[in-house]
């Protein structure tokens, strides 16, 4: 099911208006990618940078083409580890703030 042009634009004005919201993106994209579900990691991730830097000031932050993180971020995009880490911790600093991984008791 594709999302329509008003919720896109409704989650972006919300994402450019709510530090919290915003946050709670980046840690449920981290937790999806902790957690192997790599397509929805990688889905919350692109909004997140379309909604807020967008590619072109990301590639230039991250040393990486646009493109290739455009791809990288796509739905055939594999990304390696190396890069999803600059990713976050360019965020990380963009953002103020700092992610923490805490074990869950089994």
């Amino acid at each position: 099911m594709a999302l329509t042009r008003d919720f896109k634009e409704t989650v972006q004005a919300r994402v450019q208006r709510d530090s919290k919201f915003r946050e709670n993106l980046i840690t449920e994209a981290a937790g999806c990618l902790l957690a192997g579900d790599v397509e929805t990691g990688k889905t919350i991730l692109r909004d997140y940078i379309n909604a807020t830097l967008g590619f072109e000031k990301l590639g230039a932050a991250v040393h990486k083409s646009p493109k290739s993180l455009m791809r990288m971020f796509g739905e055939k995009g594999n990304p390696q580890a190396q890069n999803l880490f600059s990713v976050f911790a360019y965020i990380q600093k963009k953002e103020k703030i700092k992610l923490a991984v805490h074990p869950e008791p089994a």
